[in-house]
């Protein structure tokens, strides 16, 4: 079952759910602040028509049948100073005859309500937005009524780059307000994250097989109860531990003493008969009971290092050299060169009896499975800031299927007398507690090397 690709994290998503509907509100208040300014703009465009409308119908003074035209050139040349805001006017008599101002005003879409009421609309002249008003004024004799029309236009230009540069005034500050806002929800974040940042850097720095309850003084209610799962999880899971090392240690420790009185009446019964079939078949019983004492060894060995490394200063080139002269006896019993190359001091932290152990399983393994006349080296290299152990040989090595499985417990690459397919399995539990890991790897043109990578 492979673990699906982690998500966002949960200070991203705050950050997301807190500063997003921020930056919506804000947008959303910049447009509704927009229109509004825009609405207010208008409505102090249509007064001031309204005002200009009626100004303008009382300049147009109806005598008898006719018209009379009261406008002066300067209260002409007011109106249309300004190209950018000037105003534009038409009287029209009747309403499609052009008497005075613009021609070509836009009329409205429906006459006015009644005579002397102004009407407001919306028009574009010449490619841009203007606000109309239109008045319609009777004039003439009872028994021939005529109909003037009086509008007036303005730009809405100048109003709507007024609005954008009120709105920019008001939305400066409050954007400055939103960046101050923003730091401080991110401050406010960070600060709520912290204790969940202290329970993943605990958790991170603890080795494999730290199962002691994690502690955390100050932190809010839901971390103390994360908290409080963790540790009963790390308290359920230690009793389990504990409880299977107990059986095997009870286990292995109540089978070794039988084993080696077994051993020792086979070997005493081997001495003691002549006869070749007996002899055969006590050879038999000795194997068997020399494989189930070693089994037993590396079991007790295998509970050992699944508990944690202690860590001490020591010198791997040193104990290698220390360990290779030990098996040499063995070494020349078995026709194999076992030899060490490498650095003369590698000083590093871990468990010597642990570094022992492994080093010991790799050489047995290497010795065991190497026929007469070849070469085992033991070796202790400096990488960076890692060590590297590593026993290599000129066997006939492991082929491509074997190699990987060449770590699983209980696992064998030969049916030959005398192993249990614990040794690698031990090599590499005791790599990764001391903070590395084991590897297998071909040796040209023949034999096997393995590398144990130690912090």
């Amino acid at each position: 079952m492979t673990a699906s690709a982690p998500g966002l994290s949960l200070r991203r998503q705050l950050l997301i759910w807190l500063l997003l509907p921020q930056l919506v509100l804000w947008a959303g208040g910049g447009l509704l602040a927009y229109r509004i300014a825009l609405s207010y703009a208008e409505k102090g465009i249509d007064q001031s028509l309204t005002q200009s409308v009626r100004a303008l119908a009382r300049q147009v003074k109806p005598i008898g049948s006719g018209l009379l035209i009261d406008f002066p050139r300067a209260a002409q040349d007011v109106l249309e100073q300004d190209p950018d805001d000037r105003i534009m006017y038409m009287v029209s008599a009747p309403p499609d005859g052009f008497l005075l101002g613009n021609q070509r005003l836009p009329q409205p879409s429906i006459a006015p309500a009644a005579p002397g009421e102004p009407l407001l609309y919306s028009a574009s002249f010449d490619g841009k937005p203007m606000r109309f008003v239109a008045m319609e004024v009777n004039y003439g004799e009872d028994n021939a009524p005529q109909t003037m029309r009086v509008q007036v236009g303005k730009s809405l230009a100048v109003q709507q780059r007024i609005a954008r540069e009120l709105i920019a005034d008001m939305l400066a500050p409050l954007l400055a307000a939103g960046v101050l806002l923003s730091l401080a929800v991110y401050g406010g974040i960070q600060r709520g994250l912290a204790p969940l940042t202290r329970l993943t850097s605990q958790l991170e720095h603890r080795s494999v097989n730290a199962l002691s309850p994690i502690g955390m003084t100050q932190a809010p209610n839901e971390v103390h109860a994360l908290v409080q799962a963790i540790n009963g999880l790390l308290d359920e899971v230690a009793r389990n531990v504990n409880q299977e090392k107990r059986f095997i240690n009870d286990a292995a420790h109540q089978l070794r003493t039988p084993l080696a009185g077994l051993i020792s009446q086979v070997e005493l019964a081997q001495r003691e008969t002549a006869d070749p079939v007996v002899g055969a078949r006590l050879n038999k019983v000795l194997t068997g009971a020399e494989r189930s004492a070693h089994l037993v060894h590396q079991l007790l060995t295998l509970a050992r290092t699944e508990t944690t490394a202690r860590r001490e200063t020591l010198d791997l080139a040193a104990l290698a050299r220390e360990v290779a002269r030990e098996w040499t006896p063995k070494a020349v019993a078995s026709g194999v060169d076992l030899g060490f190359e490498g650095t003369d001091h590698r000083e590093m932290q871990g468990d010597a009896l642990q570094l022992r152990e492994a080093m010991a399983n790799l050489i047995d393994n290497a010795l065991r499975y190497t026929p007469r006349g070849s070469a085992v080296t033991l070796k202790v290299e400096a990488h960076g800031d890692s060590t590297r152990l590593i026993v290599e040989d000129n066997g006939p090595g492991l082929s491509d299927d074997d190699m990987a499985h060449a770590f699983q417990r209980f696992w064998r690459a030969s049916e030959q007398p005398g192993g249990c397919g614990l040794g690698l399995a031990i090599v590499k539990e005791i790599a990764r507690r001391h903070g590395g890991d084991a590897q297998v790897e071909r040796v040209a043109p023949q034999g096997l090397r393995v590398v144990l990578t130690l912090m």
